[in-house]
């Protein structure tokens, strides 16, 4: 269980790195944070996200398949990882809980259906 988690962590974290992968970028001056997205090979939306104007990830972060169904659903504080972070990987949906940068709960569901959207 804790190796798919890390596995889906290291994953959203080496997406977000890559800057060679397409990517829409939108300065929201009221929040003074720039919006980002990134796209697979396919088109299809990858990320969603904002960073800070020093580059910390802030906000929630959505994470997507190459079908477009959501896979991952995180929070950041100016870089550090809080509060309810949610992983769907077919009918299982783990909830991650964060406090400072550390894991505190993990919990995991497995249900009948698929739980995620594509929202």
């Amino acid at each position: 269980m804790k190796k798919s988690i890390l596995l889906s962590i290291a994953f959203l974290i080496t997406v977000v790195s890559f800057a060679q992968q397409k990517r829409d970028l939108k300065l929201s001056k009221d929040a003074n944070l720039i919006e980002v997205t990134y796209y697979h090979d396919n088109g299809v939306v990858s990320q969603r996200g904002a960073y800070t104007v020093d580059g910390k990830l802030h906000g929630e972060w959505l994470g997507y398949n190459s079908e477009g169904k959501k896979q991952v659903s995180a929070n950041y504080d100016n870089g550090k990882k809080v509060g309810k972070w949610f992983f769907w990987e077919g009918t299982a949906l783990k909830e991650v809980d964060y406090n400072n940068n550390a894991i505190v709960n993990v919990s995991e569901w497995e249900v009948k259906s698929p739980v995620a959207s594509n929202n």
